[in-house]
């Protein structure tokens, strides 16, 4: 084997795992891939499944395709164009690789990560919600509750935790949420 072609072949395989991670990334495709030994791998394809709550991993699946584009692409043309013999190509190689895992790496944790977009479950309980009752609750029965939770405005059902009515307009704290249906005490009782 050639050492020319065995770059060129690292290039071709890094090239193309980064037009397919970013493709397929950009649809919001996840992938779930079993092997024969009994172990699986699954996750975003673009982030690779390395973004955690605290950031992005350095090591994942965008900056290791990079890495292997730029190294085989490095390799290839100073073993190829310049003549280089394989130690110092390699060298060389695996340092213009580490730079460009290294772009590809801070690209995604300053330009596409933001610590201010992570969903957290924390934030969409509903328990403990403020909101106003835009249909009346009659007694024991269903109104509509008004809320806003993510920034945006919500509604759903409601229904009273004593089953008494509460008039339209009221200000309510949601104390449980059941199968759609938030049960609601008045602001002003608690």
């Amino acid at each position: 084997m050639n050492w020319s072609m065995f770059f060129l072949g690292c290039f071709v395989i890094g090239f193309v795992l980064s037009v397919l991670s970013f493709s397929l990334g950009a649809v919001h495709a996840h992938f779930h891939i079993h092997v024969p030994w009994g172990h699986h791998v699954h996750g975003n394809v673009f982030q690779g499944g390395a973004a955690a709550a605290t950031g992005v991993a350095p090591v994942n699946f965008a900056t290791l395709t990079a890495f292997l584009a730029w190294f085989g692409g490095t390799g290839y043309l100073l073993t190829t164009q310049f003549g280089w013999l394989f130690l110092p190509a390699l060298i060389g190689a695996s340092l213009v690789g580490l730079v460009g895992g290294a772009i590809v790496f801070w690209v995604m944790a300053h330009v596409l990560w933001s610590p201010d977009e992570s969903m957290m479950a924390a934030d969409y309980d509903m328990v403990g919600v403020l909101g106003t009752i835009t249909q009346a609750i009659r007694e024991n029965s269903i109104g509509e509750l008004v809320y806003l939770q993510g920034g945006t405005r919500k509604s759903c059902g409601a229904r009273s935790v004593d089953g008494t009515a509460i008039e339209k307009g009221s200000e309510v704290v949601v104390t449980a949420y059941e199968r759609g249906i938030a049960l609601v005490q008045r602001w002003s009782d608690l």
